[in-house]
């Protein structure tokens, strides 16, 4: 298409459309771009966007510079020299093309890959004073029409001034510099050049030098003295005493009972009577299977699911803003929420918060956090370390993975990974701790994306993140366990969603992905990925085998805490499928909803009890032992049928559920009895579900 075509036209864009995820792109600049036509709705997209920024360097000084380039209310651009192309050294005055990305630790935005495009003016070098003691000379020449003189510094008189004429070229020679020495008028019977200038003669100049003087250096002692420090001793002493006594009653001394008497044959007989009897109802009681199973439970019994607490950040909630993440501490007295956006647009410098409340503290106030951490960029999710109460990793829009310690709300960032080649190029949708591969007290945190990257990263110091290794689902090497719908056409990738680790295998994982299908993977995976995204570290394909799909994207997955062979899986085809490790079919599928169903998490304490979000507003509880079919408690989160975009266990204080919203609100339900106290032979009939076979 012609560009007079395009002239008027508006396209929209989003954050994947930018040819570098990280810049920084502001209203009124000049971009390239190419357009598509997404959807059944034909809307055109802009993507591989590019701006078009150059500017003139303005100065560089060791390290830093700055280039004359307007950004928000700052007239310059703060540049480092390491994110300068190629080792050029930079001078001022070059021009240079650059990329403008927001460095959230000093708040400002900065100059990232510098390219020189055409070097700048070359400085004149001024020629060294005469320190012999006489006087010195020195020409002075002007180019008429331009700006400026071009300027020499010395001692003594100046015998010549030369100036430019147009049409004539000056150029020093010998016999020149030895005109000026000589103190001498220049010869002006030059041949003429052609050129754009000409020199001319100008009278003389007197200077006279200073350098004698400021030889005699002259020194002078003063001194001064403050008032005498005046000091005083003082003290005090103060004595009270109390005398007191108690004296208790006199004690009475105890009076012995008597021993009842008894009748001892008539005792003996009655026992011999009555034998028999009590020894048959005893063997009847003794084959009696009745109270199999059966555990007295002297707690109070909670009979209903209340609301404890209604969590809210107000700034947050008026930016509309939605829960997209919550998480308990180890401690389990500390919720932690995410703060971002899950539906449609571009919200990578949309700033967002991550809030904490500690329900253990006198006088909670639900619209005041604990802690709120700012974030530049929305947070997608979020889960706090299992050891360290105060550290929480979370994941956000523009791919970064940070970890705060909410414990420092002045300075709360710890590492992060930067928006290097090895990070995630989508959102990332999910985070987990997990134990380093030979210290135990050490964790990595995990990452998943819809880049469909797999990657574990470890805090190397220096507040950065460093990859340790790396995973990539390649369509061409996903297990064929099942018939899958083909990808669309150059799509190599499958995007990650959800990642639910086994309770009793640690390598052993399960992935949520966008294609709606399920993936069982490992990390002693060996296999390299077919993929040609950028890596420091070789990247594996973790993939094993490949479950039968839901309907839509799968948004949570979650695997059982009391067998390892089994799991769940929610999607947007509002079903909960319970699968096997051991066959792509599922076990048993639960439709919960019309809409979307956001996130899906088994009881920490009952083996069939779990719970779903759902978009139509609701919290629901099912009880396998109960019912297969429908859920055995609905809970109303919000009145206007907003998503529940999340929701977590407590696993330290097992009555209570914490869910998230589209409203911004974190609502703490805390559980009926049913719900937390594990029934008779429940583990026995979690195995015989498990050793089903799928129709």
């Amino acid at each position: 298409m012609d560009e007079a075509d395009m002239k008027g036209e508006v396209y929209p864009f989003g954050v994947v459309g930018m040819a570098n995820k990280g810049d920084c792109l502001q209203k009124g600049e000049s971009v390239k771009f190419q357009y598509c036509v997404l959807g059944q709705n034909a809307q055109t997209m802009a993507y591989n966007i590019t701006p078009l920024r150059r500017a003139t360097v303005e100065c560089v000084k060791d390290q830093f510079g700055f280039i004359n380039y307007e950004v928000g209310d700052s007239k310059k651009l703060f540049l480092h020299v390491k994110e300068v192309q190629d080792g050029i050294e930079l001078q001022a005055g070059d021009e240079v093309e650059f990329l403008v990305i927001f460095n959230q630790r000093a708040g400002k935005c900065t100059a990232c890959n510098v390219w020189r495009v055409c070097e700048g003016p070359k400085a004149v070098a001024a020629p060294r004073p005469d320190r012999s003691g006489g006087e010195g000379c020195v020409g002075l020449r002007r180019r008429r029409g331009w700006a400026g003189w071009g300027w020499g510094w010395g001692g003594g008189s100046v015998s010549t001034v030369t100036r430019a004429q147009p049409g004539q070229l000056c150029r020093a020679g010998s016999a020149g510099a030895e005109a000026l020495a000589s103190g001498g008028a220049a010869s002006t019977e030059r041949p003429e050049r052609p050129g754009p200038l000409q020199d001319e003669t100008l009278g003389l100049a007197s200077v006279p030098s200073q350098w004698r003087g400021v030889q005699g250096i002259r020194g002078e002692t003063k001194s001064c003295q403050t008032a005498s420090i005046a000091t005083a001793e003082a003290s005090a002493q103060t004595r009270k005493h109390a005398d007191a006594e108690v004296q208790t009653e006199a004690p009475e001394p105890a009076s012995l009972q008597s021993v009842p008497q008894y009748d001892g044959p008539r005792l003996v007989a009655f026992l011999r009577r009555v034998e028999a009897m009590v020894t048959r109802e005893l063997n009847k009681n003794w084959q009696s299977h009745a109270f199999d199973g059966f555990e007295v439970n002297w707690s109070e019994q909670q009979q209903t699911v209340t609301c404890l607490h209604t969590l809210g950040y107000p700034p947050a909630q008026g930016q509309g803003l939605h829960v997209t993440g919550v998480s308990w501490n180890t401690t389990g007295s500390v919720v932690a929420c995410a703060y971002g956006r899950l539906d449609d647009g571009d919200w990578s410098t949309l700033k967002s918060f991550v809030c904490t409340w500690n329900l253990d503290r006198r006088g909670l106030n639900p619209q005041q956090p604990s802690a709120v951490v700012e974030v530049p960029s929305a947070v997608m999710c979020l889960a706090f370390h299992p050891t360290q109460p105060s550290h929480v990793a979370g994941g956000l829009y523009n791919g970064e993975v940070l970890v705060w310690d909410v414990s420092h709300p002045e300075d709360p960032l710890l590492w992060r990974t930067g928006l290097t080649d090895d990070a995630h190029t989508d959102p990332v949708y999910q985070v987990v701790w997990l134990p380093g591969p030979q210290h135990g007290h050490r964790f990595q945190v995990l990452s998943v994306a819809t880049d469909g990257k797999v990657l574990l990263w470890l805090a190397v110091g220096a507040g950065r993140l460093q990859l340790s290794a790396g995973f990539a689902l390649a369509v061409q090497q996903l297990p064929r366990s099942t018939k899958l719908k083909k990808p669309p056409r150059g799509e190599t990738e499958v995007g990650a969603t959800a990642v639910a680790f086994s309770s009793f295998d640690p390598s052993l994982f399960v992935l949520g992905t966008e294609g709606g299908f399920p993936l069982k993977c490992s990390l002693a995976a060996e296999e390299p990925a077919l993929t040609r995204m950028p890596s420091s570290v070789p990247l594996r394909a973790p993939a094993q085998f490949t479950f039968s799909p839901h309907g839509g994207p799968v948004y949570s997955v979650s695997c059982s805490p009391f067998h390892r062979n089994l799991f769940l899986s929610a999607g947007t085809d509002g079903h909960v499928h319970l699968y096997s490790m051991l066959q792509a079919q599922p076990l048993t599928s639960l439709q919960l909803s019309h809409k979307y169903l956001f996130a899906v998490r088994w009881s920490p304490v009952r083996p069939l009890v779990f719970a779903a979000a759902s978009g139509e507003g609701d919290v629901q509880l099912f009880d396998l032992q109960k019912s297969s079919q429908k859920p055995t408690v609905s809970i109303k989160q919000t009145q206007d049928e907003s998503p529940v975009y999340c929701l977590e266990f407590n696993c330290q204080q097992t009555q209570l559920l914490a869910a998230g919203d589209a409203k911004g609100v974190v609502k703490v339900w805390q559980l009926s009895s049913e719900f937390t106290e594990q029934g008779p032979r429940e583990t026995e009939d979690l195995d015989q579900l498990a050793a089903e076979v799928a129709t």
